[in-house]
């Protein structure tokens, strides 16, 4: 026996899979609560799948015995359609989560920065740790990412830099102007990685929601999900555009069959439901406006969200935690995100017309005990 076998008494992960903190999705549950639970955790949407997804999914059940195309072809040319994108720059992967993923591992060598803003979802760190990377935390303005500090962050290490936009858990977004001010400031060597998981539900009249910027640049990737606003987040199914190069270094390590065939046909059906998309849209701004204006109302601060969400503010870490157990005893389920450095705040998800009225009764409650406390 060796001395290195004698030292060493099991495979040992590298020292970045080490350093990961496991990525912890929203609580589903309220122990002790026997009513209905109304989830507004995981930004999921209120209105469910297409009826012509849920239809498609089922009639892929004849056919569970056969490998998909491995290419995700009809899907690629769906999304071409409605987008107007040429399908051999898009590939598909299993969730918008495994591109993130892959990107890192491809770009990234032990030892290479990545960088994501102060609140940026947890996934970037995931990333960029289990690529053997070293993370780079830039910090925000006003809960918003800044582009002045990202360009100031960037080294000779730096190979990638992840962005949301608009931006989760905050809800706030940078505009078309400063999305491109930012790849224009990046070295040639750098992947922009723009995360658009939210960017159906954006209507701020200067937000970009196009594909101008990989289609002109070589080292810009666009990412969205159809885990959202399409309602298919069980089926774990994502796409990038990307310029050429970085599709065809995606398809060299994702897995031949990355997407299954009952997603494929869900998703296609999906994104050609315009009626549905433009419903989930108008029941989205109309709750975004009524919420934060009411919860404000009642004196919680809500940052102004983009997304299908509101980051909802309270005076104390403390005050925040009394709050998630409050509604959690209520049946109503928000997200805590003092993971993403943000312990004073709660994570709301636009629910269904029901769930958002108990949610608005919920917070005048809490209001009213805490008024009364302070007397």
């Amino acid at each position: 026996m060796t001395s290195f076998e004698t030292r060493v008494a099991r495979p040992q992960p590298h020292s970045g899979v080490l350093a990961i903190d496991a990525y912890v999705p929203g609580k589903s549950k309220a122990l002790g609560f026997t009513g209905t639970i109304h989830k507004l955790s995981s930004n999921e949407t209120p209105l469910g799948p297409s009826p012509l997804a849920k239809a498609a999914f089922h009639t892929a059940s004849e056919t569970l015995s056969v490998y998909p195309e491995g290419t995700a072809l009809l899907l690629r040319e769906a999304i071409g359609r409605t987008h107007g994108l040429d399908p051999a720059h898009i590939v598909c992967g299993a969730g918008s989560d495994e591109l993130l993923m892959l990107l890192a591992s491809i770009y990234c060598e032990p030892g290479d920065e990545g960088i994501y803003t102060t609140h940026g979802f947890l996934v970037y760190r995931i990333a960029i740790l289990s690529a053997g990377g070293v993370p780079v935390v830039v910090p925000e303005t006003n809960f918003t990412v800044d582009v002045d500090a990202i360009l100031a962050a960037v080294t000779a290490k730096t190979k990638i830099v992840y962005l949301a936009n608009p931006a989760n858990p905050t809800g706030t977004y940078l505009s078309g102007d400063e999305i491109e001010r930012l790849a224009k400031g990046l070295p040639p060597h750098v992947l922009l990685v723009i995360d658009g998981a939210y960017a159906e539900y954006a209507g701020a009249p200067d937000f970009d929601s196009s594909f101008a910027l990989p289609q002109a640049r070589e080292n810009v990737v666009v990412t969205r999900t159809f885990s959202k606003i399409h309602g298919l987040a069980a089926l774990r199914l994502g796409w990038c555009f990307a310029p050429a190069a970085v599709c065809d270094a995606l398809n060299r390590v994702r897995g031949p069959f990355n997407v299954n065939d009952p997603a494929i046909r869900a998703g296609v059906a999906a994104i050609g439901d315009q009626d549905h998309i433009e419903r989930s849209q108008a029941h989205n701004r109309h709750w975004v406006g009524e919420l934060s204006r009411e919860i404000a109302a009642l004196g919680f601060p809500v940052t102004p969200s983009q997304a299908n969400f509101i980051l909802v503010h309270f005076a104390s870490p403390a005050e925040a935690k009394a709050a998630d157990v409050f509604f959690t005893a209520r049946g109503l389920i928000l997200r805590a995100v003092g993971s993403y450095g943000l312990p004073q705040c709660l994570r709301l998800s636009i629910g269904t017309p029901l769930a958002n009225g108990l949610i608005l009764e919920a917070f005048a409650a809490f209001a009213a005990d805490r008024t009364s406390s302070r007397a």
